[in-house]
Order: structure tokens, then sequence, then C-alpha cells
């Protein structure tokens, strides 16, 4: 069977999509430039184009700005501070599922280990700096000072492949946040203060948190912008079948 090339036309401007996704970075600072609304409503309407099984489209949004982004902030804050004070509060604060797996092993913990200690070391965090270390990760539970924050849900009742589905649609956000020079950074660390969460965003009794995301224009002053992580040759994930 030949295919008519005609009937499958390239994007006019293909180096701006990769441009799009090979900029996308996980900002760790953000200036406080506030977001129209019509540009979040216009990432939200094309990210929704990702696949999903079935067309379940699986994924629900709560956008907080303003007053509703400051008051979550100011409660998870106290939680980590508290938790950090009390560690036997982390029953009261466990994730929904599994980001993470149980037991790490090679190459993935050689992976996240370098990721870490790269990412103190930019910020002058060394080995064992407790309060530093409790400091940067409390940066998560500000949105890194952007001015908005997404809290993605889903209903309990789906399947796990509704999670794959998701991530298609989490990274169309992403890489159209870039087209309009938006930075992001996908955040698993909220998942722990579900329960505080869910509440505060008037989540259905029958919706889990996925996971949360900072939104805005990123610091270009700020060092830690200035950290990429390395990616993986195509060699070394890829096996050619012929």
């Amino acid at each position: 069977m030949t295919t008519n090339p005609a009937a499958n036309p390239p994007v006019i401007d293909a180096a701006s999509v990769d441009a799009a996704i090979t900029t996308r970075m996980s900002a760790r600072a953000f200036l406080p430039t506030p977001v129209p609304r019509t540009t979040l409503e216009h990432i939200l309407q094309v990210a929704s184009r990702a696949p999903s099984g079935t067309n379940t489209q699986p994924w629900k949004v709560y956008v907080l700005q303003g007053r509703s982004r400051d008051a979550l902030v100011d409660k998870c804050c106290s939680a980590h501070d508290a938790l950090r004070a009390d560690p036997s509060l982390a029953e009261q604060y466990r994730e929904e599922y599994d980001y993470y797996p149980e037991k790490w092993v090679s190459p993935y913990i050689d992976r996240r280990r370098e990721n870490g200690w790269s990412l103190y070391g930019l910020l002058g965090i060394t080995k064992g700096d407790k309060d530093k270390m409790h400091q940067q990760h409390q940066r998560n539970f500000r949105f890194f000072d952007a001015p908005v924050g997404l809290m993605f849900t889903l209903d309990r009742v789906m399947g796990r492949g509704s999670l794959v589905d998701y991530g298609m649609f989490l990274q169309n956000i992403m890489v159209a946040a870039r087209g309009h020079g938006l930075h992001t950074c996908p955040q698993a660390a909220w998942n722990g203060f579900a329960r505080i969460i869910l509440p505060h965003i008037a989540a259905g009794e029958d919706e889990m948190l996925v996971c949360g995301m900072a939104l805005g224009y990123a610091d270009p002053a700020d060092p830690v912008n200035g950290f990429h992580t390395p990616r993986e040759p195509v060699a070394s994930f890829t096996h050619w079948l012929e």
C-alpha cells in the first residue's frame, strides 16, 4: 500500500514545535507577573486535544490564583512545618497512589541522586543541611512563587490507564505554555497533602489528587532556573526491530 504524502502534511513550523518541547523545563523560580485568564483558557483548550482511552478525557483541573492560591500555600506550608516537627504525622499525609517505586534500583536511583545533588549543589545546599533542604522542599508548596497554581484530579472509579492519559494531557499543558512564553513545574510533592488540598478546591468525594503544577513566567535572574536535567541518548532506550 502506498501513502499519499499530501494527505499527511507536516506542521508548517516544525522547528517551533521542537523548541516548545526541548525548552520545557521545571522552573523553580517565577516572576509575580500575572497570567491572563484568556491565556490559561487557551492553553487548557489546546491541551484537551490529548488522547485518552475511548475518549474518556478523565482530567479535572482546578486553577488557583490570588487569595485561593495564597490560602492553600499557607495551609500546606504550615502542615509541612508541622510534619517536620512531628514525623509521626506522616500517617495523616499519605499519597493515594504510588508515584515512586517502593524499592529503588539502578539506573533509576542513580538518576534520582544525580538530579537531587546537582540541584542542591547549585543552590549551595550541602549534604546533611536539613534546614536548607526543608526550606527548598517547601518552595514546592509556594508554587515556587508562580502566580498560577494548578491542581489535577481524577475520579477514583477510573483505571490506571487514565494516569497514562493524564500524562499526555499534562505534557500538552506544559508545551502549550511554552508557546506563550510561559514555564511550568509539574509537582508530585503536593500529593501527600491531598486531605488539605481536596477540600480547599471543593473537589468531589470521589476525586483523588493526581499532582499539582506551577505556571507563570520564569525568573531568568534566579540561578535555579539554570538547572537543566540531562537526558539519555536515543540509543540507550530504543530497540530497533526489523
